[in-house]
């Protein structure tokens, strides 16, 4: 860098300084020095003729630039600055597209953030395609960036109003906390990688449709590492760092959340949503449910060797506790279904709901009236394999389970139309 004509960077940094004098001049030696390597890199990506213009329009004006180095260091703003109000009404025209970037920013953070919590929730690939709803935003706010700056964004009112409440909100502050929590700045972006490469093998090992995801997850792990240090010097790697950010923190939570309910599930002696079956997990309205997959199990028929079915059976894990549900009968004034209660008695009745017309016939399309009725036939006949001849039965064992009382008993075949 010459030093026998002013260079452009040495010129913002001039007027930069200048913004900074009410500090102590050891801190803003220290502030010059993080910024100084970019502001050169900068301008050496410029060419020789770089001017301060053109620094400006990239970063913005050398005041509110001092003013984001002062926020992000937690110092207090600059005592009786008028130059806010300045830059505030300077900007007052011609702000669209500025104010687009920076709403479109915190539109891609809580896209980001929610359809990473959804993914990991589910463990699923398919709720990541929601960021295509968030991508066009996205894009569009990243070019206007990567063309514009971070100038016309920072001189917004309510960017302004933002920063006056963060260094309000760190002047009251303990600063050695604060201090504390920059110096963990590089762990973070690290953990933002590992997070990113591991959701995206356990996406892999849930879905191998997820394979294809896979290297843009490592893509990512790698611009966080590599854009999250330059934050401070760059303003623009803002763009790329905080959606990262909130995704990893959306998808840690969705995988705690995830991992709470399974626990939770498993704790019932099943084996969860990966296969087999979960006894006393309760449905929405508290109800036990059994579960098979990640499918609920309503009903269970049981057929003996001949492929006839059977009824009357009761089903018991190999703990000997029942396998229960809820059981369900049409209500005879509405024709919606109620509950009866809860046992292990399998099959349950079959409820079909619909309309029945003026003249008896159901579904029919002069219809006035809801009915509902149970039905105890079997819907589908079992291929049972012939293989080895069954043994016979043998004396059951003798259990302290007492049978279900008779108001358990499904009632047989009736329709109760609504009046």
């Amino acid at each position: 860098m010459s030093t026998q004509n002013p260079t452009a960077v040495r010129v913002y940094l001039a007027r930069v300084r200048s913004a900074l004098a009410d500090l102590p001049e050891s801190e803003v030696e220290e502030i010059l020095e993080d910024v100084r390597p970019h502001l050169a890199e900068m301008e050496a990506e410029l060419g020789e003729n770089a001017k301060v213009d053109a620094l400006i329009e990239r970063l913005g004006s050398p005041e509110s630039y001092a003013a984001e180095l002062r926020a992000s260091g937690g110092y207090p703003p600059r005592p009786a600055d008028a130059g806010g109000k300045t830059s505030v009404l300077k900007v007052k025209t011609g702000i669209g597209g500025s104010r687009f970037a920076f709403w479109g920013l915190v539109f891609s953070v809580g896209g980001f953030a929610l359809f990473g919590f959804a993914a990991a929730v589910w463990v699923r690939v398919e709720p990541l395609l929601g960021l295509l709803f968030v991508a066009p935003v996205f894009a569009i706010s990243v070019a206007y960036v990567v063309r514009k700056g971070v100038g016309p964004i920072s001189e917004l009112p309510e960017v302004v109003k933002l920063r006056e409440v963060g260094t309000s909100f760190r002047s009251n502050r303990d600063g050695k906390g604060l201090n504390y929590l920059r110096t963990l700045k590089p762990a973070w972006w690290v953990l933002c990688a590992a997070v990113l490469v591991v959701f995206g093998l356990l996406l892999v090992l849930r879905d191998t449709e997820a394979v294809l995801l896979l290297p843009l997850l490592i893509v990512a792990a790698a611009a966080v590492v590599w854009a999250g240090p330059k934050v401070k010097g760059d303003p623009r790697l803002l763009w790329l760092a905080v959606p990262i950010s909130a995704f990893v923190i959306g998808s840690m939570l969705g995988g705690a959340g995830a991992a709470v309910d399974l626990i939770a599930k498993r704790s019932y002696g099943g084996s969860g949503p990966y296969g087999g079956y979960t006894s006393n997990y309760n449905d929405n309205y508290g109800n036990p449910q059994l579960m098979y997959g990640n499918n609920d199990v309503g009903n269970i028929y049981a057929f003996d060797g001949e492929g006839k079915p059977l009824t009357e059976v009761f089903l018991y894990d190999e703990n000997g506790r029942p396998l229960s549900t809820a059981r369900y009968s049409c209500e005879r004034s509405t024709g919606e279904k109620r509950k009866v209660g809860d046992d292990n008695r399998y099959p349950r009745p079959r409820l079909e709901r619909g309309v029945q017309d003026n003249d008896g016939n159901l579904n029919g399309y002069n219809g006035s009236r809801a009915y509902c009725q149970e039905k105890t036939d079997v819907p589908f006949s079992a291929a049972i394999p012939k293989g080895s001849p069954v043994p016979p039965s043998s004396p059951a064992a003798p259990t302290s389970q007492a049978p279900p009382s008779s108001s358990a008993v499904p009632p047989s075949n009736s329709t109760q139309p609504t009046r």
